[in-house]
């Protein structure tokens, strides 16, 4: 058979999982890496208290608040495209929702952004999902 046949299509869902998983896997290493680094990347010495460049980010007034929680939106976006469902993409949206609330607050947001770890819990919402049902890329 030819390949306009089909005949060639036969190899492939052989070799697609394997690809597909890794491509899976590296979207997830690059995933949780952003979360560490906008939620948790130093700590402070002598202290096991960390924080990452969305606390930072969020002293700059407006322009800040904006760019941690598109990154945060990207994430949410990342977890669409994997598959994960929609009251769980809901969750996660409340999540970063609350820390666009805190961080929104002067002064006070700025500390409370530093212990309310919304991208990090929703690398664990989305660890759950694929450990639980495997990815199903949209």
């Amino acid at each position: 058979m030819g390949a306009g046949t089909g005949h060639h299509r036969s190899t492939s869902p052989v070799e697609f999982p394997a690809g597909n998983d890794l491509r899976i896997e590296g979207a997830r290493r690059r995933l949780e890496a952003i979360a560490r680094i906008l939620d948790s990347r130093w700590r402070i010495p002598g202290t096991g208290i960390r924080f990452g460049a969305d606390p930072v980010l969020n002293l700059i007034p407006g322009i800040g608040l904006l760019a941690s929680k598109g990154i945060s939106m990207f994430l949410i976006w990342e977890a669409r495209r994997l598959g994960v469902p929609t009251g769980t993409l809901m969750r996660m949206a409340g999540n970063l929702g609350l820390d666009a609330l805190i961080s929104a607050v002067p002064v006070l947001g700025w500390a409370g952004d530093m212990f309310y770890r919304a991208n990090l819990k929703n690398m664990h919402l989305l660890r759950e999902h694929l450990d639980r049902t495997g990815p199903s890329p949209r």
